[in-house]
């Protein structure tokens, strides 16, 4: 019994939110890398494309609610999230036009756009707090739980509980959904193929025929899209402030790295590996330790870092990769 509670609190404290988290992970660091891999910069505003595209979505679904249209048990932020995929896609191809389409002309160097991105990305964060505020956002309604804490101890007879929050599921499902859509796209469609083909030669991809400014344009619309589900299932999962995302740029940028930069299957692989080595970290294993080795009582909570700094996992695990291995796990470009 006391080796099912321990793995029932391995489950519901480190399994189920790291899975959720990572999943987020892995949608946004795929619009880097896919920015990275196609456009040939690091999008330091990719982060506050996300607020930007939650927020967006927060304002449609209080829009929808007082309007009396709701989603059944599902968030209503469902609804709303194509309308914040269109103004994040219609923001993120203005930009390009007015600031990015110019260093490209005159092919600057990727570093120049990198701090260019930096520019961009406290504009986007002053129009995101300008919009919506700067107050922590709750927006999740419908179900609270796909399985609650008191039905589970209920119906097993177990001490530990697990809980999995609709949100967590709805991540999950919904990246799923997406990141197989997107590479449905990538192999299946002219466009996919145009893009890839674009991102392995610009010069051949060019002497193809292929539209260069059809390819960025596509590349922009689907970063946006990515930007703005993983920052609204991130908010519906936890809560959405302004400068949360701005912090969340660290973590999304190491899974990208992680993974390979540039390739989008690393991109996911690292997210995940970035999400569950920050929960496993940050756990207080006491519980688990004294459930697996009777009669012992630790001092402490056994955790290895307290959750203020979780951060610092992402930056380690970068560190160590740009030393040792600097085209990731899944060999993307050199950073």
């Amino acid at each position: 019994m006391d080796i099912l509670n321990a793995l029932v609190a391995i489950l519901n404290y480190v399994v189920v939110p790291a899975t959720a988290y990572g999943a987020q992970l892995a949608l946004g660091a795929l619009g880097v890398t896919l920015i990275y891999g196609i456009l040939r910069f690091s999008n330091f505003a990719h982060g506050d494309t996300m607020a930007f595209g939650t927020a967006i979505t927060i304002l449609i679904t209080w829009a929808l609610q007082s309007a009396g249209i709701g989603f059944g048990p599902l968030p209503t932020a469902l609804i709303a999230l194509p309308f914040g995929i269109a103004a994040t896609a219609l923001l993120v191809l203005g930009t390009d036009k007015i600031v990015y389409s110019y260093y490209r002309k005159v092919r600057a160097a990727p570093v120049v756009l990198t701090m260019v991105s930096v520019g961009v990305m406290f504009l986007m964060n002053g129009l995101t707090r300008l919009l919506i505020g700067v107050d922590e956002i709750k927006f999740a309604d419908g179900a609270r739980f796909l399985i609650s804490a008191q039905e589970f101890k209920k119906a097993t007879g177990l001490a530990e509980p697990l809980a999995i929050r609709s949100t967590q599921a709805i991540t999950v499902i919904t990246a799923a959904i997406v990141v197989a859509a997107l590479f449905w796209f990538l192999a299946k469609t002219r466009t996919g193929k145009s893009m890839r083909a674009f991102s392995d030669n610009e010069d051949l991809a060019l002497l193809s025929g292929i539209n260069p400014s059809r390819v960025v344009a596509m590349t922009w619309i689907i970063a946006a899209a990515l930007a703005t589900i993983a920052g609204t299932l991130y908010g519906l999962d936890k809560s959405f402030k302004a400068f949360n995302y701005f912090q969340l740029l660290l973590p999304v940028f190491a899974a990208a790295i992680v993974g390979g930069l540039g390739n989008p299957l690393g991109a996911i692989a690292g997210g995940f590996i970035i999400a569950y080595s920050e929960v496993a970290v940050t756990y207080a294993w006491k519980k688990v330790a004294m459930y697996l080795i009777p009669g012992f009582q630790p001092d402490s909570l056994l955790q290895l870092l307290s959750t203020e700094y979780k951060f610092a996992v992402s930056f380690t695990i970068l560190i160590i990769v740009l030393l040792f291995k600097p085209t990731g796990l899944f060999k993307g470009k050199s950073v």
